[in-house]
């Protein structure tokens, strides 16, 4: 926890000095920009950028003086930007759905404080490799805060606000409570955001009586909702959630035969 509380309040040092001493003009130059694009291009999952595409914007451009107030007062902000309606905690969801969403979308959840240095070294690693994006390294946390704070922009002040913003959020929620959040406020593709509006509207079901099969399928939405949403593609859907599954094997959230098992059983859709 020592170490936590220092790395915030390097961060939160970090972000006074960039946003009071001129640091967003700092990197205005084409060249810098174009480099940390580059950059964060390893760290942002590979499918964001299509999640976000699909999710509605209703973010603009706001003052140094509001970015610090919405750090100090993070809670207030968040509630300012959750609907209250149908709000699932994690005690009101199996935990088939909160273990497949944690495997494939962020394994070390539980263990990280908001961004997961492992994970960053592995993902620059495997891209570099490949050459391409192949394996993303942000957080439930750090989606968390983009989707309800961040731009879009690919920037140096963007990416550290987000650094802060999820060290705060870590700082101020339960483990529980920040994937709540996210469940909450995701968006599952075919104009269904949270958790409670794709139960119903893909199976016609609350949260909590998803079964397995139904729960890994949704937990493989997010990572690109307009691909694969079963009403737009089964296939696709059925392929996720063959990974979302295998990603519980690896965890050790459930065994092989049962994995096998859910793979076979029968979606029926609500429409």
């Amino acid at each position: 926890m020592k170490f936590f509380r220092f790395l915030f309040f390097l961060g939160i040092v970090f972000f006074l000095s960039f946003f009071f001493s001129g640091g967003t003009s700092l990197f205005q130059s084409e060249t810098i920009n174009h480099i940390h694009q580059t950059a964060s291009s390893f760290l942002d999952n590979p499918a964001d950028a299509a999640t976000r595409e699909a999710a509605s914007d209703d973010t603009h451009e706001i003052s140094a003086f509001e970015r610090l107030k919405r750090t100090i007062f993070l809670k207030k902000a968040v509630q300012s930007k959750i609907r209250t309606d149908h709000y699932m905690t994690v005690a009101d969801l199996p935990p088939s759905l909160c273990q497949s969403v944690v495997a494939v979308e962020d394994s070390r959840f539980y263990s990280h404080y908001g961004f997961d240095p492992e994970a960053i070294m592995r993902a620059s690693l495997v891209n570099l490799q490949h050459g391409q994006i192949e394996e993303g390294a942000s957080t439930i946390t750090q989606q968390l805060v983009k989707n309800l704070f961040l731009s879009h922009e690919r920037s140096f002040g963007r990416k550290a606000e987000e650094f802060i913003l999820a060290l705060d959020m870590e700082m101020n929620y339960s483990k529980d409570e920040i994937l709540a959040l996210y469940l909450n406020t995701i968006y599952f593709g075919s104009n269904y955001y949270g958790i409670y509006d794709a139960s119903m509207g893909y199976f016609g079901k609350q949260p909590k009586d998803l079964a397995l099969p139904e729960a890994a399928m949704l937990a493989g939405l997010p990572n690109a909702p307009s691909l694969y949403s079963p009403y737009v593609d089964f296939l696709m859907a059925k392929k996720r959630q063959f990974v979302v599954l295998d990603a519980m094997v690896r965890n050790n959230y459930i065994s092989q035969t049962i994995a096998e098992d859910a793979k076979i059983k029968p979606i029926y859709l609500a429409h």
